[in-house]
């Protein structure tokens, strides 16, 4: 069965849209059902908690029907940050020519050493709740009382508002 699965692209580093694009267009891949899939607009955003003078990031999400287990997706997830030149560093919050995290499961909870879900601080970044707010204003996430929509209304951030940069890409 498929799962409804919603992943956040993020890049700073090279041609940001077209990493972005070519993150997006691998990520399709992993939609075995056929079905539609969503995607926001892109946002430029400060980097957050990231090392000083750090580029700032364009930052997308979409979401995907996929058929497998949560590791599964993380394992394809890290396979196509590798594909598209991320390296790994020390460094916390490095730039990166790619980060892709996923936000949420379908309806899965759970919280282990290499993946948590829904992510843990989904509901605290602007970065990654304007664009989910763009697809699913009226998700409420596992274990929230919240719509996403709800969540962006009330955030309290001092993140700037992000800038659109392309609706359609």
């Amino acid at each position: 069965m498929a799962i409804r699965t919603g992943i956040s692209l993020g890049s700073n580093l090279g041609n940001r849209l077209a990493n972005l694009r070519d993150a997006r267009d691998m990520l399709v891949k992993l939609n075995h059902t056929g079905a539609s899939f969503k995607q926001s607009s892109i946002y430029q955003t400060d980097p957050v908690g990231c090392p000083p003078n750090s580029p700032d990031f364009y930052n997308a999400v979409i979401e995907i029907d996929y058929i497998g287990t949560p590791h599964d997706l993380l394992s394809s997830v890290q396979g196509i940050e590798w594909h598209l030149g991320r390296i790994p560093t020390a460094e916390r919050n490095a730039p990166r020519k790619i980060d892709l995290d996923i936000l949420y499961f379908g309806d899965t909870i759970m919280d282990e050493d290499v993946l948590t879900l829904p992510h843990p601080r989904l509901t605290d970044r602007r970065f990654v709740l304007n664009p989910l707010a763009d697809i699913s204003p009226q998700l409420i996430l596992p274990g929230d009382l919240s719509t996403v929509g709800e969540h962006l209304r009330q955030l309290d951030t001092d993140e700037p508002e992000p800038s659109l940069i392309q609706s359609m890409w």
